[in-house]
């Protein structure tokens, strides 16, 4: 039985929400408190900033898996534990290298995969591309809320305040999943959500969905490097005055780099214009990274720099997903959201990582050129892209059939403006991938409801 949104949906996104702020909160101050950790070095601190992408972006499909087979909420439970561990820990050490474990163990908690499955066993199908929506959205005001907040915590309560908070998020959480989200009837195998390890040499085969897990890999490279040197320069800025606390550069950086990139995004889509917006917002961020090697010491550089960069960043964050499940076929959507995941964790180890061995080689300026290189390489992968960004996935509800799942996948394969059919028995549900353009509202449920028993 699907449940209302108020005890599946708004919950689910709230759990996704509390993971993110705990991997949001640090980006902003992490480098300027770990040098206060004993034993800190640059590199050690890239480390320890990148070191939750590493588990998090190699355990994100086996938690998935894992959760098919020992149930929904006793992985996510699990996975909520060690979260909180990791974050208890964070609080408590005094050691970089302590912090890395801590890090580590935090990423471990990889329960994003297992989170969107069970809101797929919660939500009535019509609902689905809805309530993926209402995640999206809330990792975006998690990130937004991450880098005002962050500041003023550890401003008066240090590192272990945010550690604090992560671990009394992850404990709500808890409260909410078994008090709060019902426990699934049935939870079926979902093809739109869940990675099949069957598919994965399919889409690895998949040239156009590789460059746009490039891309996802590049862009939070650039993102956790960027803010490996960030924090310390606006510090510098604070001690000559030009700035009396962080929040006040981050407060209108994510406000109106927002602002600017909606109309963005509406231009892309309404004129078709996505690809090329895609690659002129790549070039922004190697533009950005270039200047910012050469002119880092001034303020109204940074300030106009990083504007640019988010408004940027802000695009391709919106797109980039978008465009790997319009990529993917219906059979194979949700392996490739799962490897596309974890490429973006894994991009986020390594720009922390890479960030520490240059800054302490060749400082702020040699994270800059890096990041600018990096995004040359980008724009080559990524201009091969087909964007396919004018089709949409969807998904009609079946009972019993009259017909073969194969000659009904034929027939509808045969309506104008239907790329690709796929019937999911299990789930009760065919997805459907069609052109908007060309594709008449009803025409498949009609079809549908001929071979359908009464």
């Amino acid at each position: 039985m699907k449940q209302s949104w108020l005890n599946s949906v708004f919950p689910i996104a709230a759990i996704f929400s509390f993971r993110m702020l705990g991997l949001f909160m640090l980006i902003p101050v992490f480098t300027v408190y770990a040098n206060y950790l004993d034993a800190a070095t640059p590199t050690l601190i890239g480390l320890a900033l990148g070191s939750y992408g590493l588990s998090q972006g190699l355990l994100q499909i086996p938690f998935g898996m894992l959760s098919d087979r020992f149930g929904r909420k006793s992985i996510l439970t699990i996975g909520l534990l060690l979260f909180a561990c990791g974050s208890l820990l964070g609080a408590f050490t005094d050691s970089i290298y302590g912090m890395i474990i801590a890090r580590t163990i935090q990423g471990t908690g990889a329960i994003g995969s297992v989170l969107i499955a069970l809101l797929a066993d919660l939500t009535p199908d019509e609902q689905r591309t809805k309530a993926m929506a209402v995640i999206g959205v809330t990792i975006g005001l998690s990130f937004s809320l991450a880098m005002v907040i962050s500041p003023a915590i550890t401003h008066h309560f240090g590192l272990a305040g945010i550690f604090y908070l992560t671990a009394f998020m992850a404990v709500l959480g808890l409260l909410l999943l078994h008090l709060v989200i019902p426990t699934p009837v049935k939870e079926p195998f979902h093809i739109d959500s869940e990675a099949n390890p069957v598919l994965f040499t399919d889409v690895l085969a998949n040239r156009h969905l590789q460059r746009l897990n490039a891309s996802i890999f590049s862009q939070h490279l650039i993102l956790t490097s960027t803010f490996f040197a960030i924090p310390m320069l606006l510090q510098q800025q604070l001690q000559l005055g030009n700035l009396t606390a962080q929040w006040h550069f981050y407060l209108p950086l994510i406000i109106f780099s927002f602002v600017l990139m909606v109309p963005f995004i509406i231009l892309a889509e309404k004129k078709r214009q996505v690809k090329k917006i895609f690659l002129c917002s790549i070039i922004i961020t190697a533009g950005s990274q270039l200047l910012l090697a050469f002119t880092y010491q001034y303020w109204l550089s940074i300030c106009i720099l990083m504007f640019a960069y988010f408004v940027a960043f802000n695009i391709l964050e919106a797109t980039v997903p978008s465009l790997i499940s319009k990529q993917a076929s219906g059979s194979s959507k949700g392996t490739a959201m799962g490897i596309y995941s974890s490429c973006q964790f894994l991009g986020i180890f390594a720009g922390g990582a890479l960030a520490g061995l240059l800054y302490q080689y060749s400082g702020a300026r040699g994270i800059f050129l890096t990041n600018t290189i990096i995004s040359a390489l980008w724009l080559w992968i990524a201009s091969a892209i087909k964007p396919n960004a004018y089709q949409a996935t969807l998904i009609i509800s079946i009972g019993a059939l009259t017909i073969d799942d194969k000659q009904l996948t034929s027939v509808l394969k045969n309506i104008v403006g239907v790329i690709d059919a796929v019937v999911a028995a299990e789930e009760q549900v065919i997805y459907l991938k069609i052109d908007r353009s060309r594709y008449l509202d009803g025409s498949a449920q009609k079809i549908v409801d001929q071979y359908t028993q009464k």
